[in-house]
């Protein structure tokens, strides 16, 4: 349950964790009785938002679009519009503008510009204009946990960034990402260390994602000192609006994909202007699998899937404690090496004679199969399902080790798959042309 608005086009906006996961989707307008069904033409869970289509004439007949405006400034009043838990009908709450910086995403674990007010925004709300005179300022999202009466909005130029990309695209785009790590250089030790000048200011490169393009442009120890000619800050901001500051995150999240931009960095004392291209990066371990269904392979009782900060989030609300620590330190931090590599583990054993002795080895990641390096979970099945060898070994964490007779194994996987009522030892992502096999038969098509 959610609020939403409707934009030029016929387009209604709202929050994708109001449609996540969905699988049919209604929608009434204010003041009448009839639900409508909808259709989500494109979700971005990492800006939380959503694109709805209703093809029924009835439902627009009447319907008046709304304006996107300007981000707010401090102070400025808005109204949030929407249906919140407790009534059915509408309700307005106001409230002022008290900050506008990156915040993290509750939905998408993502760092994006917010715009926090204080006016109470509940389940229900989610979704709904904010709106300043009689234009739309931003979509309520979330509230802060702990803290009364604040909320937070996405601020219009987010909006139009996923509106646009959707246009041009066909489909959510996603938000750029230079795929850099950098430190604060606030210390006068450090920036004399690396070279910089008095009246110079910027940033230290600390860490650079394999899978950018920065990582063929910038080197490590790096002094970003400008980004598309706007100078970056000691403390990694810049200039925003009259006397405000905001992280040069930002410009880089306002970019299209594949657009490029001029970055001038100081290295070994020498000033340099490099051009780089920007696109999305996706991390090593997914943070979010909405709107997917979960990719595991069954092996003689072994359950294998990706590693995925869901699958950690099983481990409760202190899921960062309580949680493996190996795994949950290389979820947060661990850079993909090179493009569709996922860590697989190990999550459970079924068991069955065929695995006795190995249940505890549940819980770790999965380094080797028969000596091959594992790339992801698609490279570990088909290792399995092409061994030709006696033995089938599996290389843990740990240094720990699994060997099976192949031809044992096989067979009872089957046995076991039957005895737990599962249809298929594979999810049918995992399914190719070749991959089907009698034991390893699919209920289902992709």
């Amino acid at each position: 349950m959610g609020s939403g608005f409707v934009i030029s086009g016929r387009r209604i906006v709202t929050n994708a964790h109001v449609v996540a996961d969905h699988t049919f989707v209604l929608v009434r307008k204010h003041g009448s009785p009839t639900k409508y069904k909808a259709e989500v033409q494109a979700v971005g869970h990492e800006c939380d938002l959503a694109l709805l289509t209703v093809e029924s004439e009835e439902f627009w007949e009447g319907m008046n679009s709304l304006d996107l405006g300007d981000i707010p400034f401090l102070q400025e009043a808005v109204a949030v519009v929407g249906y919140p838990q407790g009534g059915d009908n509408i309700s307005v709450t106001k409230g002022v503008v008290s900050r506008v910086e990156p915040t993290q995403y509750a939905h998408g674990a993502t760092q994006l510009m917010a715009i926090q007010i204080d006016a109470a925004i509940n389940p229900g709300n989610s979704g709904g204009p904010a709106i300043m005179g009689d234009k739309v300022a931003g979509v309520a999202f979330q509230n802060l946990s702990g803290a009364e009466n604040i909320g937070y909005i996405i601020p219009v130029p987010i909006i139009n960034r996923f509106i646009s990309g959707v246009e041009e695209s066909g489909k959510y785009s996603g938000f750029c990402s230079l795929g850099i790590s950098c430190q604060a250089t606030e210390n006068i030790q450090i920036r004399e260390c690396f070279g910089m000048r008095p009246e110079m200011t910027g940033v230290l490169v600390s860490r650079i994602n394999p899978l950018s393009d920065a990582y063929k442009v910038l080197k490590k120890d790096d002094i970003l000192l400008e980004f598309d000619g706007v100078p970056i800050a000691n403390d990694g901001t810049v200039p925003f609006r009259n006397r405000e500051r905001i992280t040069f995150d930002h410009l880089v999240s306002m970019k299209k994909p594949e657009e490029t931009s001029v970055i001038k960095v100081l290295r070994d004392g020498k000033e340099h202007e490099l051009t780089v291209t920007l696109r999305p990066l996706q991390p090593l371990v997914p943070v979010h699998q909405f709107d997917k269904l979960p990719s595991y392979y069954i092996f003689a009782g072994f359950v294998f899937i990706p590693l995925t900060q869901p699958y950690l989030h099983e481990f409760g609300e202190d899921w960062y404690n309580t949680s493996p620590r190996r795994l949950c330190e290389r979820a947060l931090r661990e850079l993909p090496k090179k493009a569709g590599q996922q860590l697989v583990i190990l999550s459970q054993v079924l068991m069955d004679d065929i695995n006795v002795g190995y249940e505890r080895l549940a819980e770790l990641q999965v380094k080797k199969v028969n000596g091959v390096e594992v790339e992801n979970l698609k490279h570990l099945c088909s290792i399995v399902e092409g061994c030709t060898e006696e033995n089938l070994r599996f290389d843990l964490d740990d240094e720990r080790v699994i060997v099976l007779k192949f031809q044992n194994a096989k067979l009872a996987t089957s046995r076991i798959l039957k005895r737990h009522r599962i249809p298929s030892a594979m999810s049918n992502d995992l399914f190719d042309e070749q991959g089907s096999n009698g034991e390893t038969e699919a209920s289902g098509t992709n």
